[in-house]
């Protein structure tokens, strides 16, 4: 067991969290979606893949070039107003679908895209570090995992939703319906969070804080390390949603409609659930354990899809969610861990990996247009490999070191190495 029982929220901050973890739905079905409008702008626009890879290209752009300015934002003005300010942008995005639609041009689609990342970016960078510090920092990484759970819940919608509206057999599907509805609970949203008051978190009083001394966050080796970690899972995640469909449907066994229900079910159904065991697990097991066991199985699962291994293969498509879930929150988490004042700074540089989905995509299309598309999924592989790297790395940095590799090499039971429990200071 973890070496204190804290509550997972603390109880002062529990209508926040309610309300903040709210936002991650929002997020989550912006971001599902891209991967219905990736398959669809093939088909409508007769594009290569490699060409419908922009989408991804154009979205991510925006949390590389937003996340600075929205990380200054936040430090200055606080949570409450970066939320709203992501709010408003997100709305403005979503409802430039609608003259979009009828100009039906794609480049004017990917700047809508555009300002819709950048509303996120104001999001996602206020919303995630604040959820780790609605409590004890060693229940972070769980708190965290918890809330991105209903990220996986949008997640589910976007493709759903989506796929039942472009692949319906319709002549001139509504691709503006959908984002018109989505700009309209973003305004209503908008409104509550600026009624509200959301108390801040400040950091310059935490006595827990180790390194305070540390003025600038490029010189933590760690936070280092996690930021290319975060930027490989990037890679890796949002490479294989962009090309699922792709992949399921290149045998012919199943069509563009049936493959995006069975994204959101059978990949990102099990994504979410991830999430909420990933949080579980996590209040009870150190973060950096879960993770390392699930950056093997993610390394496992797409090296079976390069091999093409037929059914074995299509099992690890859908295994790659369950444990790549709980990794962008997780890695997130222990990036921030003990940066103290520097929190929100070090917030919007961790925003900026998100480029990696304009990267990999990019990358993956060009090889799978190149090769085949089992042989693209080595893309992701690689990235699951920097992950699994970086949580050894802060297994092996942890307080507990010499403890660990006592248990490694007095057992040879693989589960319980991992999941012993934590001890010493």
């Amino acid at each position: 067991m973890k070496e204190e029982n804290h509550s997972l929220v603390a109880r002062k901050y529990l209508l926040p969290f309610i309300l903040v973890t709210s936002l991650f739905f929002l997020w989550g079905f912006a971001h599902s979606i891209l991967d219905v409008l990736n398959k669809h702008f093939q088909e409508n626009l007769e594009i290569t893949r490699t060409h419908s890879a922009m989408i991804q290209v154009m979205f991510y752009l925006g949390y590389f070039i937003m996340a600075i300015p929205a990380g200054l934002f936040i430090t200055k003005h606080g949570y409450r107003k970066g939320v709203v300010a992501g709010l408003l942008l997100y709305a403005l995005g979503a409802f430039l679908f609608i003259p979009g639609e009828r100009m039906m041009s794609f480049n004017f689609f990917l700047f809508s895209l555009f300002v819709i990342a950048c509303g996120l970016v104001f999001l996602e960078t206020a919303a995630n570090p604040y959820m780790t510090e609605l409590g004890h920092k060693s229940t972070a990484a769980s708190r965290l995992n918890l809330a991105q759970s209903f990220n996986g819940l949008g997640c589910i919608c976007g493709p759903l939703i989506g796929g039942a509206l472009l692949f319906s057999g319709d002549k001139e599907p509504s691709i503006a319906l959908p984002y018109t509805v989505m700009g309209a609970i973003v305004l209503i949203v908008a409104f509550i969070f600026s009624k509200i008051k959301l108390p801040e978190i400040n950091h310059e009083d935490d006595d827990d804080v180790k390194h305070i001394e540390v003025t600038n966050v490029w010189k933590d080796r760690m936070f280092l390390f996690g930021i290319t970690a975060l930027f490989a899972y990037e890679i890796a995640e949002i490479s294989i949603n962009s090309f699922f469909i792709n992949y399921v449907v290149e045998d012919n066994s199943m069509n563009a409609k049936d493959a995006s229900v069975l994204l959101s079910f059978g990949g990102l159904g099990l994504f979410m659930l991830g999430r909420f065991a990933g949080s579980w697990i996590m209040s009870r097991i150190d973060a950096q354990k879960v993770l390392f066991v699930c950056g093997i199985m993610t390394v496992v699962s797409t090296l079976a899809i390069v091999l093409n291994l037929g059914n074995i293969s299509k099992v690890g498509l859908i295994g790659v969610y369950i444990f790549e879930s709980i990794m962008f929150p997780t890695i997130f988490a222990l990036s921030l861990r003990n940066l103290g004042n520097l929190t929100k700074k070090a917030s919007s540089y961790l925003m900026m990996t998100p480029i990696g989905g304009a990267v990999g995509p990019l990358l993956m299309g060009y090889v799978a247009d190149n090769t085949s598309m089992s042989f693209s999924f080595m893309i992701p592989f690689l990235g699951f490999c920097v992950v699994m790297a970086y949580a050894f790395t802060v297994i092996k940095n942890s307080s507990n070191l010499e403890l660990f590799w006592m248990k490694i090499a007095i057992s040879d039971n693989l589960p319980y190495i991992f999941f012993c429990p934590r001890e010493g200071p």
